[in-house]
């Protein structure tokens, strides 16, 4: 009973260290974005919020000036909604389609196939970006929502988690399906999807994440202003802090990021459920 309480207590103990660990840096970042520029200059990082907070982001949100550039950072926010949104609704869309087709329709090259989309993993969007700059470079999607988003939506690792899940569903459904005269289309619709649920969540809120936090592609992609993601503007705001001999703006600079940092979090804290729930029905 003893070693039961000590093991609760210590487990309890390194969760929650580990915990403040990860929050630390970013509760300091919020604090210090609370202040003035000319404060935290003088003091550096701080622990405790200040009175400035409505100001310096306000400035952030509304003010073109503060990010450095022609856009605020609510444009940002939201061109990195559309690229995040777009990422992981393709990429589930894509995914849930080639896994079907792998999983039933029975032809001879299904399990090559799969290897083959699956190997994809072994390559990096850094090595592949070049080609596929220039498809959309001939295509003349520069400087577009749809260059951003339709190159990178195939998605090796959403194909193989729902064929997994695909593989784990009775073969009476199937059998039930076509007794009552349901076609492919009809099956996939009616029946998968519905019980796919869990695992859209799982996969769209992994994607959502990865389409969020893109950096070398949209600037690749872009060269107008207008379609900036928030990442790329943090980018500019750190690169211009020294520059013209003024006090570094560092309390916007760590305002942009905590908003950079809230999208995704809200994401995950309200889908989590079904976030691990799919995860888990993928390995039964």
């Amino acid at each position: 009973m003893y070693q039961s309480k000590w093991r609760i207590f210590t487990n309890h103990t390194i969760l929650i260290l580990g915990a403040l660990f990860m929050i630390m840096p970013v509760w300091i970042a919020f604090a210090s974005s609370t202040h003035t520029r000319e404060f935290i200059f003088q003091n550096g990082l701080q622990f405790w919020p200040g009175g400035h907070m409505i100001e310096n982001y306000g400035a952030i949100l509304f003010d073109p000036a503060a990010t450095k550039g022609r856009v605020t950072a609510l444009e940002m926010l939201f061109n990195s909604m559309v690229l995040g949104l777009g990422f992981a609704i393709g990429k589930v869309i894509i995914s849930m389609m080639a896994a079907y087709a792998i999983v039933y329709f029975r032809f001879k090259l299904a399990v090559p196939l799969f290897w083959v989309i699956f190997s994809t993993l072994l390559l990096p969007l850094e090595v592949r970006i070049v080609p596929s700059y220039e498809v959309v470079a001939n295509l003349g999607l520069l400087n577009s929502y749809t260059g951003l988003i339709l190159p990178l939506i195939a998605s090796a690792t959403g194909t193989f988690f729902f064929r997994q899940f695909y593989r784990s569903v009775p073969d009476e459904l199937l059998e039930a399906a076509r007794l009552d005269g349901a076609g492919p289309v009809r099956f996939f619709i009616d029946i998968l999807v519905p019980l796919s649920v869990t695992m859209i969540a799982a996969i769209f809120i992994i994607m959502f994440v990865v389409g969020w936090n893109q950096y070398l592609w949209p600037l690749l992609m872009t060269t107008d202003d207008q379609l900036y993601t928030i990442v790329i503007g943090i980018k500019q705001v750190y690169n211009s802090l020294y520059e013209g001999g003024q006090i570094p703006q560092f309390p916007k600079a760590f305002a942009l990021t905590i908003m950079a940092t809230i999208p995704p979090v809200l994401v995950v804290v309200i889908f989590q459920r079904m976030f691990i729930k799919g995860l888990v029905e993928t390995e039964k």
